[in-house]
């Protein structure tokens, strides 16, 4: 038990019993009174700070407030304390509580300055595991660091404004416009997030109607592509992320389809008979090919891994449909692409694609990528071709798309 001393000498001092060589003495546990609510405790364990001990409103039992170790808080500075917190009291203010909410108003300014990357990652944090798949948590993130943190990332978020994010984004607005408009949509859903967490206020300036869309055109009329099924080339790799981040059969489907560069309803109308898997080779039958006549196609390293991910779930048909012995739905590779935030493209859009690719980053003859698409070509022509190596041409043609494919990004 702790006991009030004083020294006689100083009994008739209501403030400043104490000096500094005295202070320095004191070892012996107790309250060492100061005078008017300032005390020196020495602790069993032999630690010395100073508490404030003061009544407020008539309050029958009095609260003692921490001033700090004796080790960093002199004796003239706790006085000093000590001479605020009496202030305080005449002004019908609690000095605990007054410093527990100056603590809070810092930790608050502290938090209003957590800078756009840290925001961003709490974001991803809170909302990845709803999210479909760890892919797409990556790309998520991926697209914030390629373009949003150069500008945004190191800046409390509380300063973020328009002009900012117009920064962010104008470098890829024309000629990433698809890219651009899901940078943007992140960027709104951390500020959002932010604005709930009480780190900013005001409008967010990553909205578009009303805000952005006073200082971008809309993408109507920079990204043509919006209006065009094929995918640009330079697109694939992040597209094919994203794609393969998404679960369940109709997105396996897709990459089927877009691997094998084949038409949708052969790809839902394919049955694991048609796939020949020692010669890595699908086989359509002439009553699924719009030219009339049988189709084989080459199956690249992943094209075959993607057969072998359906075969437990395969029925009737390689790639089931929601109801046993029934296919999937055409629709249903739009649907998905809708899910999927790209609306501008479809299915058979990635054929045009795929001739693209061929044209323009290989040096593939243009009737090897016609055959690989089941297009009908000159008799003379494809008489010619027929009498060389064109199949082992399309195998090799095929394994370089799956390649770019896997390993091309934005």
């Amino acid at each position: 038990m702790t006991t009030v001393l004083s020294f006689k000498r100083r009994e008739r001092r209501t403030i400043g019993r104490l000096s500094a060589l005295a202070v320095g003495r004191l070892t012996e546990p107790g309250l060492y009174a100061d005078g008017d609510g300032l005390y020196l405790q020495v602790s069993n364990a032999g630690g010395r700070s100073w508490i404030f001990r003061y009544r407020l409103n008539g309050r029958k039992t009095p609260r003692d407030m921490g001033l700090g170790p004796l080790h960093t808080v002199s004796l003239a500075e706790a006085r000093d304390k000590a001479r605020t917190a009496r202030g305080q009291l005449l002004d019908g203010v609690d000095p605990i509580e007054a410093r527990r909410s100056a603590r809070a108003q810092r930790v608050s300014e502290a938090a209003r300055a957590m800078a756009f990357r840290d925001c961003a990652a709490a974001y991803v944090e809170a909302h990845h595991p709803g999210w479909r798949s760890e892919k797409h948590h990556e790309q998520w993130s991926s697209t914030l660091e390629a373009y949003a943190y150069p500008v945004l990332g190191a800046l409390p978020v509380h300063v973020i404004d328009v002009n900012l994010v117009d920064k962010a984004l104008r470098p890829i607005w024309y000629a990433k416009t698809e890219t651009a408009m899901r940078v943007r949509g992140r960027i709104e859903a951390v500020l959002d997030w932010a604005q709930v967490r009480g780190l900013r206020e005001g409008p967010n300036p990553a909205r578009w109607k009303g805000t952005l869309d006073k200082l971008l055109p809309a993408r109507s009329r920079v990204a043509k592509v919006r209006h065009h099924p094929a995918l640009p080339i330079d697109e694939v790799g992040a597209f094919m992320v994203e794609l393969r981040a998404q679960d369940g059969i109709v997105a396996r489907a897709l990459e089927f389809l877009i691997l094998t560069a084949a038409r949708t309803s052969e790809v839902t109308g394919a049955t694991d008979s048609e796939i020949n898997r020692q010669t890595s080779v699908w086989t359509i039958p002439p009553e699924r090919i719009k030219a009339g006549r049988e189709h084989r196609v080459p199956l690249s390293d992943r094209a075959l891994q993607l057969v072998d991910e359906a075969a437990p779930l395969s029925d009737d048909y390689l790639f089931p449909g929601g109801r046993r012995g029934r296919p999937l739905s055409e629709n249903a590779f739009r649907a998905l692409l809708h899910r999927m935030e790209r609306p501008d493209l479809t299915p058979h859009g990635f054929r045009s694609t795929f001739r693209d690719w061929a044209a323009e980053r290989t040096s593939y003859p243009p009737e090897v990528a016609e055959m690989a698409l089941a297009h009908v070509i000159p008799s003379g022509v494809e008489r010619a071709y027929r009498r060389g190596d064109l199949f082992g041409k399309r195998i090799e043609m095929m394994q370089e798309w799956a390649v770019f494919c896997w390993n091309s990004k934005e």
